[in-house]
């Protein structure tokens, strides 16, 4: 049922190209911290690389991803198929938060579409590509994207984006550093 990849394959990358929709997990070292578990899409998932990929993370409520991963880089991403066969994808490794203000914003920021509510780009080293069968997710029909995140960054303006930014995502739930900027 489950099988190991040395890297991220052909076949692995098509899969991944093909879903809408992905998850990224992480955890602080605290053993009474909050595991983290969040749902992507928007287009906002990249494989850059046979080991490398990378997302771009929008403005949300929360940072903990953000700060977990300036805690300990720990992430896995999880990709699962809701039509067709079976199958879920999930790359473990260490990640990083490339903030704005970082030298390397641009060079990984311009691989995804522009969003003016964009507050990273996580890049995940991949060290384990696991594949599995997936026989108990259900089937889903996609439809199309939403379009609320969008509207509400377009509706704030880039000087309220960057307000809420600086008011909510300064540090995670359990009081770890988030945002630098």
């Amino acid at each position: 049922m489950g099988d190991l990849h040395p890297e991220i394959d052909e076949d692995v990358r098509q899969f991944i190209d093909e879903q809408h929709v992905f998850f990224v997990a992480t955890a602080p070292l605290a053993s009474d911290g909050h595991i983290n578990l969040s749902p992507k899409g928007l287009e906002s998932f990249r494989v850059l690389g046979p080991k490398t990929v990378a997302y771009l993370d929008l403005t949300g409520s929360g940072v903990e991803t953000i700060a977990h991963l300036r805690e300990n880089a720990r992430l896995t991403v999880m990709f699962c198929a809701f039509t067709g066969r079976p199958r879920i994808v999930r790359l473990y490794g260490q990640g990083r938060a490339i903030e704005r203000e970082d030298a390397d914003w641009e060079e990984y920021s311009s691989q995804f579409p522009q969003y003016l509510s964009a507050r990273s780009v996580v890049v995940l080293e991949v060290e384990r590509v696991a594949d599995s069968c997936g026989y108990g997710v259900p089937l889903y029909e996609y439809t199309a994207e939403r379009s609320q995140l969008v509207a509400w960054a377009e509706r704030k303006g880039a000087d309220g984006v960057a307000q809420y930014r600086a008011e909510k995502n300064r540090q995670s739930i359990d009081g770890l550093p988030g945002l630098r900027h």
